[in-house]
């Protein structure tokens, strides 16, 4: 990590730990000699394309007053360099944990998700949602080619004819995270401190992307909680009103939101990486 250190001018490296959460990256506490401390983020599963590219819609959204960390610049005018055909770069450090899912925190963050979906939209975000319906029509084509249909994707299939039914088109749409997950939003009780990770950033439904959000924080023990919902909407709500529209497609959208998470475990746990433990 020194090489990087030293194309940020920061002071030399004391300490250095792996942090928790990312799949597709490695994420590492680094303690410089001065005290301060920065995150090393090296992205294991996606091109330095890719990632220039998640860089460039992050700061995008740092510049629009989302909460989120922008890179270090590396030199002149570089915000990651690459190394072993793998993107890495500097992140300031947010001391904080994992927002909890309480009624507070979570009105809190529907207040920023509602703030971000006011973002104005960037002409390279992209406009699929990739892990809905291209992912579920994806991985259907790929086991009916191979023979290995199973009962989950026979009903990812049902269920992608019955949702492109029941969900409007047209609902309100512009820039979403795709995946506000509890490991993916620093904060404590009653504040968000940072959105991390803009991986799945795109133009979607704002609607959907709410129902994602419920999906991550507002289950527990496998059931959804009434109360959580009722904050986070409340919180969206005192930012942006839902549309009627809206209203009427959240259960559905809530139902989209919960197989889009579950097409996505299946395949990173089945057919990318078979044989873990999740």
């Amino acid at each position: 990590a020194s090489w990087l250190l030293t194309a940020a001018g920061v002071a030399p490296l004391s300490k250095m730990e792996p942090l928790a959460g990312g799949w597709a990256n490695s994420n590492y506490l680094l303690t410089l000699d001065d005290g301060s401390q920065l995150v090393l983020k090296v992205w294991n599963e996606r091109s330095p394309d890719e990632v220039e590219l998640v860089i460039k819609h992050t700061c995008w959204l740092a510049d629009h007053g989302v909460p989120t960390p922008a890179p270090l610049l590396l030199g002149e005018n570089e915000w990651m360099l690459v190394k072993d055909n793998l993107a890495w770069m500097l992140m300031p450090y947010i001391d904080g944990g994992w927002l909890p899912s309480d009624p507070s925190s979570l009105y809190e963050l529907g207040k920023t998700q509602a703030q971000l979906h006011g973002v104005p939209i960037h002409e390279s975000i992209p406009t699929t949602f990739a892990i809905g319906y291209v992912l579920w029509e994806r991985l259907v084509k790929d086991a009916r080619e191979g023979d290995s249909m199973t009962p989950f994707l026979q009903m990812l299939e049902e269920e992608t004819h019955l949702l492109k039914q029941r969900i409007p088109m047209d609902l309100p749409c512009g820039i979403i995270h795709g995946d506000l997950y509890p490991d993916n939003v620093i904060g404590r009780e009653g504040e968000v401190l940072a959105l991390l990770d803009f991986e799945e950033i795109c133009i979607e439904s704002f609607a959907m992307d709410l129902a994602t959000t419920y999906v991550g924080f507002g289950w527990k023990d496998g059931l959804p909680v009434p109360e959580l919902w009722d904050a986070l909407l409340a919180g969206y709500q005192s930012v942006r009103p839902l549309t009627d529209a809206e209203h009427a497609a959240l259960p559905d959208l809530h139902r989209y939101a919960v197989l889009a998470v579950a097409a996505w475990r299946y395949w990173q746990f089945v057919v990318n990486v078979p044989g873990t433990e999740h």
